[in-house]
């Protein structure tokens, strides 16, 4: 995997950004083909201190300064200043102490993305302790292997109702010697407990940690076998926020407003906790949305206003499928769609611009911009709270259209790809050098390379030091030869962009031998309306096929506009008119791959994939193992079973 490649190609600087001068990456070929691409660091390497310093490193240089805002229960939004921030970390840390928690010791931290999270990660380092994040939606088995793996002596839990759900495992957790509930207000509780222990005792705790110290453990998603304790450190977190500080400069350092992040994906999962950090660090105000509900996410994006969100693709196909249907109920179907290729030239054209490839949109194209902005532009900037500018997003790829749409509606998109085990993200879309349908360049001072067998190998202080597993005597190194192994598939273009096209564990080989990445396809589906998720099947099997669910709001939307009554998706599986719009679909899917690739058949499920079932990780990836496990006689029928 590591094989030596030809030397670096000379890189070019980009000095026209009113950020930091843009260093394109040094790229080396190997048979003809771009196969390692490298940003040097944009940021200097962290050598003294931690994260539990950054609190009390804000209080001291701008103490009033507000860098982060609290939602109350009636919706109410109240800002924390540095100041404020620091005392509320200093406190709880004491209080930690007090209930006798000792350097190293593990906290595990089961809640919804609230204040509480944040304050209480900052709290645990302080206090020289390492977090470790479980997601609410985890099932009981999960919950009880992640805290028996980590040893983890404390768990707090969001709810009542989660702390009870444990009772029945409690006997098997020995090592767990406290359980805190934060509605019952135990957070609170330990401020008070605290009161007696010195500032000092924190002052010495947080003096002996350093970039090298343990930070966190964070279990995997997995969407195969038991989830993995990653061991990421301090400076794993320097490494990665540091220098996409520096680079998404727009996001964190803007200088037309005060910006603003809204946080609503869980900070259990890499991604959230990863821009929490970077906010603190760069005194971004940051705010916590607990709920994905329209009705819960609206009204806090409405009052919290931010300058930009961080989502994953899902997310911002709803959003965009749920505007058309809006438009379209309206008998503005017509007019919603001219906008949207009026946008999508728009954001096409500034990419041609910024790439030296076009001069970009011309005097017409900038003219029908206006005018379709106040009628749908507008709108969809007002749903996400009106001042949103940059949307930050990862998890899969967005694909070329939908971002060059919303970069034409006005909302620039920064594409990123990561791991858990690489503290997030590894590469990222740069500012003013988009290149719609890529994941950017590599994250200034990581490399990526490209093996033999088209898999992503990366490298970087991001890097994890390796797996946590007790019985083997802690912790076992995951990149020996300095390279990740990514499972992921991906290529290089001549510029250093990353394009992913499949997971290695997913590949499909058909029984006539042809090779299948199913991603490219399901990506594609998934944006149609009428789809919720899809999977595409094969292995082993003569041709392709898919599994596909259907959205609801989609499905109520399409029958209204012709003339039907609204009924449960799970009626329509074999619906002739639902096949005939589901197999248009496929047809234009399958013009991107070739015959054999191409789904021959595919079948409506009754019910949608859920992280309930089993179906979808935390992160809305497939659990393609307990799918087909659930759905084997449908996928028997797709073969003449």
């Amino acid at each position: 995997m590591s094989t030596p490649l030809p030397s670096f190609a000379p890189s070019a600087a980009f000095t026209d950004s009113p950020g930091p001068t843009l260093v394109a990456p040094e790229t080396r070929r190997l048979d003809g083909a771009v196969r390692e691409a490298y940003v040097p660091p944009f940021a200097p390497p962290v050598r003294h201190g931690s994260l539990a310093d950054l609190p009390f490193d804000n209080a001291a240089a701008v103490p009033d300064a507000v860098v982060l805002s609290r939602r109350s229960g009636d919706g109410h939004w109240s800002d924390v200043t540095a100041a404020e921030f620091a005392a509320q970390v200093l406190a709880v840390a004491k209080g930690m102490i007090s209930e006798g928690l000792m350097p190293g010791d593990r906290i595990a931290i089961m809640a919804r993305t609230t204040y509480e999270w944040t304050l209480l990660d900052f709290a645990a380092w302080a206090a020289g302790l390492v977090t470790v994040p479980v997601y609410p939606t985890s099932s009981l088995f999960q919950v009880r292997w992640i805290l028996q793996d980590s040893g983890a002596v404390t768990l707090v839990t969001e709810t009542a109702a989660q702390a009870a759900a444990l009772g029945p495992e409690l006997g098997r957790l020995p090592d767990l010697r406290h359980l805190w509930i934060m509605e019952k207000g135990h957070v609170e509780q330990l401020a008070e407990l605290g009161a007696q222990v010195s500032d000092a005792e924190v002052d010495v705790r947080r003096g002996v940690l350093s970039p090298s110290t343990l930070a966190t453990l964070i279990y995997t998603s997995g969407t195969t076998g038991r989830p993995k304790g990653c061991v990421l450190t301090h400076g794993n977190f320097f490494a990665e926020v540091d220098n996409a500080i520096e680079l998404l400069y727009p996001v964190f350092k803007t200088q037309t407003e005060e910006p603003s992040i809204l946080l609503f994906l869980p900070m259990s999962h890499v991604f959230g906790r990863m821009v929490a950090v970077a906010c603190v660090r760069a005194r971004v105000r940051l705010g916590h949305a607990p709920s994905l509900k329209a009705e819960d996410l609206l009204p806090d994006l409405a009052a919290f206003r931010p300058t930009c969100l961080l989502t994953i693709p899902y997310m911002l196909e709803k959003v965009f499928n749920g505007a058309r249907a809006k438009a379209e109920s309206g008998g503005r179907a017509a007019v919603f769609d001219r906008a949207v290729s009026v946008a999508v030239r728009h954001g096409e054209a500034m990419e041609d611009r910024r790439t030296g490839s076009g001069g970009g949109p011309n005097r017409a194209l900038k003219t029908a911009r206006s005018f379709y902005d106040p009628l749908v532009y507008r709108k969809i900037r007002s749903a996400m709270g009106g001042r949103v500018r940059h949307i930050i997003c990862g998890g899969s790829p967005l694909g070329r259209r939908l971002a060059a749409f919303y970069a034409g509606a006005g909302i620039e998109i920064y594409e990123g790809y990561g791991l858990t085990e690489t503290t997030a993200a590894v590469t990222v879309t740069p500012p003013l050098k988009p290149r719609l349908g890529t994941v950017g360049w590599p994250l200034p001072g990581t490399r990526i390379r490209i093996a033999a067998d088209g898999e992503i190998l990366v490298a970087g202080d991001q890097v994890l030091h390796g797996y946590w597993d007790p019985r083997a005597g802690g912790v076992v190194p995951a990149a020996p030869d300095g390279w990740f192994p990514t499972g992921d598939l991906g290529s290089l273009d001549d510029e250093g962009y990353l394009t992913i096209t499949g997971r290695k564990k997913e590949l499909l080989i058909t029984a006539g031998g042809k090779s299948v990445a199913p991603a490219p396809l399901e990506n594609w589906l998934r944006q149609h309306p009428l789809i919720s998720q899809c999977m595409i099947i094969g292995e082993r099997r003569p041709y392709v096929s898919a599994l596909i669910t259907l959205d609801p709001d989609g499905i109520t939307h399409w029958r209204r506009m012709n003339g039907k009554h609204p009924v449960p998706p799970e009626l329509l599986t074999d619906d002739e008119e639902v096949h005939a719009v589901l197999q248009r679909a496929v047809d234009e899917a399958n013009k991107m791959v070739s015959r054999p690739e191409s789904i021959r058949r595919f079948a409506v499920l009754p019910r949608d994939f859920t992280e309930w079932e089993g179906h979808l990780t935390p992160s809305m990836k497939l659990r393609r193992d307990v799918i087909m496990r659930d759905f084997a006689e449908t996928v028997e029928t797709l073969y003449g079973g």
